[in-house]
């Protein structure tokens, strides 16, 4: 099966939906799209990487369309994280583009791994940021760097970073849980857009099999928004993170076993 193949086309359609709608419900979805990149068509695992960033972008959009009513109450917020959000996506894409492959190769399983374990314990990181709710224990400057180490992981891998930013957010905003999770996909929506610029513009993406992913991620998050009452996300979050450490352990086992 080839990405350019009409089978392809319509397998990558479906990836880029059910990937989007898992990130909708529950998160993970790069998952089950970038092992399928890998495996299923052969990218190599930087130009898996780079496409599925493009192709699922477009779901996140939505979702932070969805928040757009709590801007007032998030924009100071905004205001002192959007630096170290465009600077970190900067440095996280650039170091993708400057990494060699088979390095990058050799990290991909710890990395899958590290979004695998975050999705199983993120039921524990949303108590901790419910938890520490109007109780800000790090000062601006520290959430600063916070931010950027967040945003050069989003813009480098990317899988698991809105959980990071959940935790991080916690430790120091003052307002609801709804106003950190639109500060989130706000900032998420941001390193994404950003990154994928970069790595269309360096060659690394290949366009077609992104925009059809990109087509069904916007089909994917609008069903997801609209019928994920219907789903347990708790049993779709448990199978997308055994899923993601199988991923891990399999890729593990190809690159480690031939060094």
């Amino acid at each position: 099966m080839t990405a350019d193949s009409p089978i392809g086309l319509a397998v990558l359609f479906s990836i880029g939906a059910v990937a989007s709608a898992i990130n909708t419900v529950a998160g993970g979805g790069s998952l089950l799209s970038f092992p399928t990149l890998i495996f299923g068509f052969g990218l190599p695992s930087k130009e898996a990487n780079a496409t599925n960033a493009l192709g699922l972008w477009p779901g996140s959009l939505g979702g932070a369309l969805g928040f757009r009513n709590l801007y007032d109450q998030c924009k100071r917020h905004m205001k002192l994280l959007l630096l170290p959000t465009l600077l970190g996506s900067i440095l996280g894409a650039w170091l993708l583009i400057k990494t060699d492959k088979k390095l990058f190769d050799f990290v991909v399983p710890i990395l899958l791994l590290l979004a695998a374990t975050l999705l199983l314990i993120q039921p524990r990181i949303k108590k901790f940021a419910n938890d520490h709710l109007g109780k800000p224990t790090i000062s601006g400057p520290t959430a600063w760097i916070l931010q950027l180490l967040v945003a050069v992981y989003g813009g480098y891998f990317g899988a698991g970073m809105g959980i990071m930013m959940l935790a991080a957010f916690s430790l120091f905003m003052e307002g609801t849980i709804h106003e950190i999770n639109a500060v989130k996909n706000w900032l998420g929506l941001i390193i994404n857009a950003v990154a994928s610029a970069i790595f269309v513009a360096q060659g690394l993406v290949l366009f077609l099999p992104g925009c059809v992913m990109a087509a069904g991620a916007i089909l994917g998050g609008f069903l997801a928004g609209k019928y994920s009452q219907r789903v347990d996300p708790e049993k779709l979050r448990i199978a997308v993170a055994i899923y993601g450490v199988g991923m891990a352990l399999f890729y593990a086992i190809r690159t480690y076993g031939s060094l």
